[in-house]
């Protein structure tokens, strides 16, 4: 139940109402119009731009346009008040009917509050981790993780078709280098000295592969050339990083559907045949690109080349597919894996990237606008890094990782919840400081522990209920009596528990989760607020002692901001507490 959208087909009424009384010219655009929580909460309970998007076409000021709307709106049942503000927006608080038959839908839809079908089953693919298979997954990729896993549940609970994929770049040389610096650990398996060249690979986590050849292939490998032990070696290893990397995933509770091999599109034809889709494009062609201006184009190289016609499609330089000396470059498995996806049927694709793929993005965006006829829209996600702190002081790096710390230490260290709402509490794009003390405080400055702190005090007042003789079923409560919710700073939790469905669509139609916690976090301070209220204004104690109608009433509004966190927290991945410790 969105009441925005509800009051917004209101104000497009008495526009219609307007525009059949003369008032208003006909054909007025609808739109821009928009209906939404004003800035200052004092202002109101919702404000609209109505009069301000429509003057211009109306050829009329906005504050006329907002006193002839303002009377139509204000004998609405649902406007408890309206009014002109500013230069023409119209300010208005809704009745406390509105706000109980927005807590009735929350207690009876559960956590299912707020779903919708925005989405209509549309096929939505969204490729995030993709970290190349050679060691355990790092801090930051599990921003990446935690980003992506949080958006594709944030899709799938506005009525989209989600695939959770994971693209394992095992066609590239790092795959060799992974294999060399598992031979050394095998040789060092066997008792010999081995020196580890600046490329190779030297956490520990490779002792444990390197036993595990030696168990497999025995001496076989000890003093054969690299061409006899580099294939089968390499297939080895990056069977036991995949190993490694699924456990890792499973830390945080994120379950890939698709896990898509690079390997698979060399020597099969379907990088020849994603080219040859471009190609009957117009869009391949033999040329020379100019030397590159500024930062260095990625396999420049001054002589003929196969190149894609990017620029066709919005990149700022047509991009190179195959190398003069025949072999392809980093970009055309790229291409045939976005074709592969295209060809899978999916409707929309979101590609989750670190920071330093920042380049890539136009590239990729114009590969796919080429190979659907600009019929499937790529959307790029960039992750920013993640720096890990100790009590304010910078984490060394891990022994185990080589050169960073790993996913697993840092979910052992504050537990998947944690890590995973702290993960959301800063856009994608900006960077995260993580504080692996700060982040199990005991204050409002702990984001994660002030909203579990919230859902476990209304699971602690609804036990109190219980105790009294109250039955505090969703079922029961639901029929709670709406003239016992009137005070100010109940209705204020009551508006931003109404805010939910709202919220959910425009995380959802940005790709940004992230908005999902700001809100909870907020929703936690409104709880938090009344609570403390409560101590000094007897008539905001949700347990009314003699008064049960006031009772049932009071637990209905909280039950209802419960509801809401706990599907919150579904969709990030937070399993909410009723008790804390």
């Amino acid at each position: 139940m969105d009441i925005f959208a509800e009051i917004r087909a209101l104000v497009v009424d008495a526009l219609a109402e307007l525009e059949r009384r003369g008032d208003l010219p006909e054909g007025l655009p609808r739109e821009s119009i928009a209906v939404e929580p004003p800035r200052d909460p004092a202002h109101g309970d919702m404000a609209t731009n109505a009069a301000m998007v429509l003057s211009k076409p109306a050829g009329r000021k906005p504050r006329e346009i907002a006193e002839h709307l303002v009377p139509i709106l204000a004998g609405d049942d649902r406007i408890a008040s309206a009014e002109v503000a500013g230069p023409g927006f119209i300010n208005m608080r809704v009745s406390p009917a509105l706000f109980a038959r927005v807590l009735r839908a929350a207690l009876e839809s559960g956590d299912g509050f707020g779903r919708s079908n925005l989405g209509g089953g549309r096929r939505v693919n969204v490729e995030f981790v993709s970290a190349n298979p050679t060691g355990p997954l790092h801090v930051g990729h599990a921003r990446g993780a935690v980003f992506g896993d949080a958006l594709a549940s944030l899709l799938d609970f506005t009525g989209h078709d989600v695939t959770r994929e994971y693209y394992i770049n095992d066609g590239g040389a790092q795959v060799d280098t992974l294999a060399r610096s598992v031979h050394l650990r095998y040789l060092e398996a066997h008792g010999r000295e081995v020196d580890f060249p600046d490329e190779a690979y030297p956490g520990d986590y490779l002792v444990g592969v390197g036993e595990a050849l030696k168990d497999k292939v025995g001496d076989a490998h000890i003093d054969a050339e690299e061409d006899v032990w580099l294939a089968e070696t390499r297939e080895f290893a990056t069977d036991a990083m995949m190993d490694l990397i699924k456990l890792d995933l499973s830390k945080l509770d994120i379950c890939m559907d698709v896990f898509f091999s690079e390997k698979s599109l060399y020597g099969t034809g379907r990088i020849e045949a994603a080219l040859e889709d471009l190609d009957g494009k117009g869009l391949i062609y033999e040329g020379v690109l100019e030397p590159p201006k500024g930062k260095p184009v990625e396999d420049w190289e001054p002589r003929e080349q196969t190149l894609f016609k990017s620029t066709e499609h919005g990149d700022d330089v047509d991009r190179p597919v195959r190398k003069s000396d025949g072999s392809w470059t980093y970009f055309a498995p790229d291409i045939a894996y976005h074709h592969d996806k295209i060809v899978r049927g999916f409707d929309e694709l979101i590609d989750v990237f670190g920071a330093d793929h920042g380049g890539y993005v136009r590239r990729m965006k114009a590969a796919v606008s080429a190979l659907s006829g600009g019929k499937v829209p790529l959307d790029v996600k960039l992750t920013q890094l993640v720096k890990l702190y100790q009590d304010e002081e910078p984490v060394k790096m891990s022994k185990r990782g080589g050169t960073f710390v790993t996913l697993s230490e840092v979910v052992e260290r504050v537990g998947p919840d944690v890590a995973r709402f702290h993960m959301l509490t800063r856009k994608n794009d900006a960077p995260l400081d993580f504080d692996l003390v700060k982040v199990l405080g005991q204050s409002r400055e702990n984001p994660v522990w002030y909203v579990q702190y919230a859902n476990a005090r209304i699971h602690s007042v609804l036990g109190k209920a219980r105790d009294m003789g109250i039955d505090t079923s969703d079922a029961a409560l639901a029929g709670f009596d709406a003239s016992q919710i009137g005070h100010a700073a109940e209705l204020s939790m009551a508006a931003k528990i109404a805010e939910w469905p709202r919220l959910v669509e425009i995380a959802a139609r940005a790709h940004e989760p992230h908005r999902v916690a700001f809100y909870l976090y907020d929703l936690a301070s409104e709880f938090h607020g009344l609570w403390n209220r409560g101590v000094s204004d007897d008539s905001l104690r949700f347990l009314v002692e003699g008064d049960r109608n006031a009772t049932v009433a009071k637990i209905a509004l909280i039950r209802s901001a419960a509801v809401v966190i706990s599907a919150g927290f579904g969709i990030l991945g937070v399993t909410p507490v009723e008790e804390m410790r």
